[in-house]
Order: C-alpha cells, then sequence, then structure tokens
C-alpha cells in the first residue's frame, strides 16, 4: 500500500469522525452566515441559544440536517486531499533532495513550496466535491415552517434565508431544487470564492508543517528522542487552523450565501448572481461586519475539527504502517 493511500485514507477516516463531533456547530454557523436580515432578533443569541432553539422549534434533526451527504463529502474531501497532498509533497520533497546534490538549498521542503503543494491539492479537491457541499449547505440551512402564532414576518425571513420547505427535505430534495434552480451548473455555485479559499487549507498545512517542523528540531537539538505525542499534534492542529480561519472567513460567508437558496421574486437584494454581485450586496445592505457572522462558532467548530483531524490522521498512518512492517516482517521469518 502507498504512502500516498495510506494518508488519503487516514485522512477520510479521521476527517469523518470531526465531522460527527462537530457537525451541530457547522449546522448553527451555516444558518448565522446566511442570515441576511441586520434587525432580526435571533442575531443577538449566541451560538449554544440558537442550538437550543433549533432543537426547540424544529427537533435535534435539525442539528444533523445533511448529515448523510456530508458525511460522504468529507470522506471524499479528505481523501482527494491527502492522496494528491501526499503525491504532490513527495515530487517536491525529491526537487529538493536533487537540488541539495546540485549544491543547492538544504534538501527540505521551503515553506513556499509547501504551500503550493496544499494549494495544489486543494484545487482538485473543491473541483471534483463543490457539488456534494452545495447540497449539504441547502440542507443544513433548510428550515421547517414556524408553529402557528409565530409573527409570519418571521416565516418569511426564514424561508428566504434558509430555503424552508415543507417536510420531509431529503438528500434528493436538495438535489432536485438546486437542479431546478440552476440546473448542473448549480452544483458549482459558490466555486469561485471556494477556489480562492483554497488559501485556508493552505495557510493551515503551512503552518502545521512548519510548528511540527520546528518542534522536531527543537527535540532533535536537546538530544531528546522522544516523538510527538497525539496531544502535541491535537494543539498543533488547532493553532494551525484558527490562523487560517480568521484570515479567510469573509470567503466562507460568500460561498455559503451563494449555495444557500435564493431570493424569489421581487427581493432582489437577497438574490445573488455571482460572487461580485454578493459581496457588493453585502457590503451595500449589511456593511463589513455581515461579512464575519458567525465567525465565533466558525473559530470553535474549525479548531476543534481540524485538531480532532490531525490528531486522528496521524494515529491511524502510524497503526498503518505499523501493521504494514509487522506483516512484512511475519512474510521474512516465515521464508525458508
Amino acid at each position: 500500500m502507498s504512502d500516498a493511500l495510506i494518508n488519503g485514507l487516514a485522512g477520510a477516516g479521521g476527517g469523518i469522525i470531526a465531522q460527527l463531533i462537530t457537525y451541530p456547530l457547522q449546522t448553527v454557523n451555516t444558518r448565522q452566515q446566511t442570515d441576511r436580515d441586520p434587525n432580526k432578533k435571533v442575531k443577538k443569541a449566541g451560538t449554544v441559544e440558537q442550538m437550543y432553539q433549533v432543537v426547540q422549534q424544529e427537533g435535534w434533526s435539525r442539528l444533523y440536517g445533511g448529515l448523510t451527504p456530508s458525511l460522504v463529502g468529507t470522506a471524499c474531501s479528505q481523501g482527494v486531499y491527502y492522496y494528491f497532498y501526499q503525491i504532490f509533497r513527495s515530487k517536491a520533497e525529491a526537487t529538493a533532495l536533487r537540488r541539495k546534490k546540485e549544491g543547492s538549498g538544504d534538501g527540505s521542503v521551503g515553506m513556499l513550496s509547501s504551500l503550493m503543494v496544499a494549494a495544489m491539492s486543494g484545487c482538485v479537491n473543491v473541483l471534483l466535491t463543490n457539488p456534494i457541499w452545495v447540497v449539504v449547505t441547502r440542507m443544513q440551512t433548510h428550515t421547517k415552517k414556524s408553529p402557528a402564532g409565530r409573527d409570519p414576518s418571521i416565516d418569511l425571513e426564514q424561508a428566504v434565508v434558509g430555503g424552508a420547505e415543507l417536510p420531509p427535505y431529503a438528500t434528493s430534495n436538495a438535489v432536485q431544487e438546486v437542479f431546478d434552480e440552476a440546473g448542473i451548473w448549480g452544483f458549482w455555485k459558490g466555486v469561485f470564492p471556494t477556489l480562492i479559499m483554497v488559501s485556508n487549507p493552505s495557510i493551515q498545512f503551512m503552518l502545521y508543517e512548519t510548528l511540527l517542523k520546528k518542534l522536531k528540531q527543537r527535540r532533535a537539538s536537546t538530544n531528546n528522542n522522544k516523538g510527538v505525542t497525539a496531544l502535541e499534534i491535537f494543539l498543533l492542529g488547532a493553532l494551525a487552523k484558527l490562523g487560517a480561519t480568521v484570515v479567510t472567513y469573509p470567503l466562507l460567508v460568500v460561498k455559503s450565501r451563494l449555495q444557500a437558496k435564493q431570493a424569489v421574486g421581487e427581493d432582489k437584494k437577497h438574490h445573488y448572481k455571482g460572487t461580485l454581485d454578493a459581496i457588493l450586496k453585502m457590503i451595500h445592505y449589511e456593511g463589513l461586519h455581515g461579512f464575519y457572522k458567525g465567525m465565533s462558532t466558525k473559530i470553535v467548530q474549525s479548531v476543534l475539527a481540524a485538531a480532532v483531524l490531525f490528531m486522528v490522521k496521524e494515529e491511524l498512518v502510524n497503526g498503518a504502517r505499523w501493521l504494514l512492517l509487522k506483516d512484512a516482517a511475519n512474510t521474512v521469518r516465515l521464508k525458508p
């Protein structure tokens, strides 16, 4: 089994576990991002209170709306990303070693090369998996109609923002809705800001690789042969994701707005024709604050998910390599 395949499968496994743990936070965060009414009262509610409101008004299941396609998307995204990341990383390392033999460089992959490797892997991932995330966004922002007695204007706003439909609202409903709205190209809505957002995992992995390299160098300089622990991987992953999220969050909000159900009728301020149109309308109607809606929730969710992902992925990779080495040793031992 190749190292790229091991990393791809381990990344998929780690991503699924991280997704299961943090999914309710993702659902609330997506709703916060697509909330387009600056005067709406629920905007003052905190993350925990909003989760309670969803459970009280719509049931526990809505916190996990779109979980199935999201898990498929996570497995595909992490698998594709790590697979191509390892391939591009191996080529970068081979190039660095060749340059060292030629008398140029120290044989290690530099920061710029790490950034390029992560960016190329991210672009491949986005182009292949964007349709899945469009469906997930539709399902996360779908809201059930409010009970009788509620202000009908709030129901209308929820319909505009979340794409409220009569239940049940399954994956097939979301797929049909996207197709009816924009055809096959509707599944690539938000792909432009998402492609720009490859800088997020690029920055994340650049920071992670840099911090991990410095930690190993520090251990080596002090003659400490102790390996990097799971807790240290967890903390390095969390720190790397925090830095990347703060920088790229406005693009994430724009992407969510484009992928959520668009307003219909005369309400043009809630209908976005494209990335530039969404940015200009958000600035005009909501100000710069609109680009940072739900950021605190996203930071908590992203940091926790990334930390779990890195920790589980590294443990799975180490476990797989140990099993392969053990199997190879047993095979050699059995030979006459």
